[in-house]
């Protein structure tokens, strides 16, 4: 049976966020230190983004609470929602996130995962309930969109990694912000990067997993230029990328990943290659001729991890977000 986000999912999902969105340890940092003055505490460098482990795994902690109250806004923690928003996204402290992205050693501050993921923030905070929220916080997630800008002309190659480098997991997040605010030119430059780095593959062999993967390299390439390029020439192009999909092959692509330690960070990381890939199968389905089976397979994907995304904090601190994308894609 294919999985829906229900009231009860919501909640738990909610749950899950709030209980780690204010845990500030064990924390770790992204931070380059140009001199003893830095020696500081997550809540000191990050006034909002102090929790859930890392600041990037904290980001997407918000995002998917601002998804769940605008999908589910009658969950008993709507209000607990409210409350944190009310408490963490204010001026002062978005200045302050903001003076910490201008140091000069910030330069490469989690790029290009927390770029992305502050800008999915901001897209969905564009649309809910409550548009002081997303006002206030745009002075941050303009400052990411310029950094995409900056550096997307200068970036000869993608990075085709399964973790966070993953560049075109970070232009699919990137354009949700663009089509949200109608920034025609940022959605333009995130399409010709796309074109230019991943147009001309073909026959993809999809050598997956490795064992730190949370992204699947093939499956979100294939997302990214789902998202980016008109219908007609994406199937097109992903007729040449995984030409032997109807075969069910490669066949990696199809089988859930084997997590054999939930209680390492590393190896949890394949709980979140299964809930991305569940994510991606669900999105390409519509693409796809029914003899792919995308459905089953997002399907055994979901169930192999999502009775996972709580019990371990290696774990617990960002799984559920994961688990909503495959779920309202």
């Amino acid at each position: 049976m294919t999985a829906a986000l229900t009231p009860e999912l919501a909640s738990r999902f909610a749950r899950i966020a709030l209980g780690h969105l204010g845990r500030e340890y064990p924390h770790k940092l992204d931070h380059v230190m140009a001199g003893p003055e830095d020696v500081r505490s997550p809540r000191e460098l990050h006034p909002i983004f102090f929790g859930s482990f890392d600041w990037h795994s904290c980001v997407h902690g918000y995002w998917l609470l601002a998804r769940l109250i605008r999908l589910a806004p009658h969950i008993a923690e709507a209000e607990a929602i409210g409350d944190l928003f009310e408490a963490q996204l204010t001026p002062d402290k978005v200045a302050a996130e903001l003076a910490y992205l201008h140091r000069p050693a910030s330069r490469g501050f989690e790029r290009p995962y927390g770029w992305a993921w502050l800008l999915m923030l901001q897209a969905e905070l564009s649309g809910g309930a409550d548009p002081r929220w997303a006002a206030t916080l745009s002075p941050l997630a303009r400052a990411f969109a310029d950094r995409f800008r900056d550096f997307l002309p200068k970036a000869t190659y993608p990075i085709r990694t399964g973790t966070h480098f993953n560049t075109a997991f970070a232009l699919r997040l990137a354009h949700e912000y663009a089509a949200a605010y109608d920034d025609a030119e940022l959605a333009g430059l995130l399409t010709r990067t796309a074109r230019a780095w991943y147009q001309a593959d073909v026959d993809c062999q999809a050598w997956e997993p490795s064992g730190d993967d949370f992204l699947s390299p093939a499956l979100m390439e294939a997302e990214c230029l789902r998202r980016l390029l008109p219908p007609d020439e994406f199937r097109t192009w992903l007729a040449r990328f995984l030409p032997r999909l109807a075969d069910r092959q490669p066949a990696a692509l199809f089988e859930p990943a084997v997590v054999s330690d939930r209680t390492d960070g590393k190896i949890a990381h394949l709980d979140g290659l299964n809930l991305s890939r569940a994510w991606c199968w669900r999105a390409l389905r519509p693409a796809l001729p029914p003899s792919v089976g995308a459905q089953d397979a997002a399907d055994r994907h979901l169930q192999a991890s999502l009775p996972h995304v709580s019990g371990d904090y290696m774990g617990e601190h960002w799984l559920a977000s994961f688990a909503l994308l495959a779920l309202t894609a």
